[in-house]
């Protein structure tokens, strides 16, 4: 475990959103979707490449509610244009769950 600071980890701007839109990522090199999640009316809605496909279909990922990092820049993947870091936990077979946001947190809330 490598430690930081608290005003490193103020930093990082990791927000709640409701993923709006799915689609499939053929172009991607690992199975992967393109993600539209709103983060409400402040940040508005962002576009990611998410390898979530072990657990998680289009129709099980729209309205999930869902946290998001998005102060990291934006970065080509494959011809397609990520916004904000999809975040989550590997599980034992490497596949993604996703962190989510309780239903009560607003689009755009900021985690502290």
């Amino acid at each position: 475990m490598q430690l930081i600071s608290y005003e490193e980890f103020e930093r990082v701007d990791l927000r709640s959103a409701t993923i709006v839109q799915v689609e499939e990522f053929p172009r991607a090199k690992k199975p992967s979707f393109k993600v539209w999640a709103d983060f409400g009316p402040e940040i508005g809605i962002l576009q990611t490449s998410a390898q979530v496909t072990v657990h998680y279909t289009i129709k099980t990922l729209i309205g999930k509610r869902i946290i998001g990092c998005v102060n990291l820049g934006e970065k080509n993947i494959a011809g397609f244009l990520s916004q904000f870091l999809l975040v989550g936990f590997s599980d034992s077979n490497g596949g993604v769950l996703l962190a989510a946001a309780d239903p009560r947190v607003e689009n755009g809330e900021k985690l502290y």
